[in-house]
């Protein structure tokens, strides 16, 4: 029987998320460790390719082992808000506000691309998405965060500013 896994293309998200898969799962205690776990998935790679991998994860070394940080994916969490911006930039071509959620548009096959950006980034008062192939559905807290979203977003577009990094306040949230 074929392992699943090794079916994956060898791409760097691909082989990123591996990482968090393995890492995730079992105490990881070295690079030379985590490249034997991924030979044995089929993927090989350098112990340069697997140090940057590991940066740009978030990954730290905590009681002996390797640790993700909060946000594992194919990009530095920390880079959510500038990927937000660069993507809406790219991608978003109209945003509609509807009570207490947006939908935004784009090109045919970038929703998923975009719905992604914006449930890591950081707008405030944005509670998930949903995507389809050229439509993201944006559920927003309340209709003043619907608001403010669907101006943060077409901002973004037309490359005018950043994301407000904020949370919402507990009046904001209820």
């Amino acid at each position: 029987m074929t392992d699943l896994r090794r079916l994956a293309p060898h791409t760097k998200a691909a082989r990123q998320t591996a990482i968090g898969e393995i890492v995730g799962a079992d105490p990881v205690r070295s690079q030379a460790e985590l490249g034997e776990r991924l030979a044995a998935r089929g993927i090989q790679v350098t112990q340069a390719t697997l140090s940057r991998d590991l940066e740009e994860l978030g990954a730290t070394k905590a009681h002996g082992r390797y640790v993700l940080g909060a946000e594992p994916g194919p990009w530095p969490a920390a880079d959510a808000p500038g990927r937000l911006a660069r993507l809406a930039e790219e991608l978003l071509v109209g945003a509609e506000r509807a009570a207490t959620m947006v939908v935004l548009r784009t090109p045919p096959g970038a929703a998923q691309l975009l719905a992604s950006a914006v449930d890591r980034g950081t707008l405030a008062g944005v509670v998930g998405t949903v995507a389809g192939d050229d439509t993201v559905l944006v559920v927003c807290r309340d209709e003043r965060a619907a608001r403010t979203t669907t101006t943060e977003l077409l901002a973004l577009a037309e490359g005018q500013q950043e994301a407000q990094h904020q949370t919402p306040t507990a009046k904001e949230s209820r």
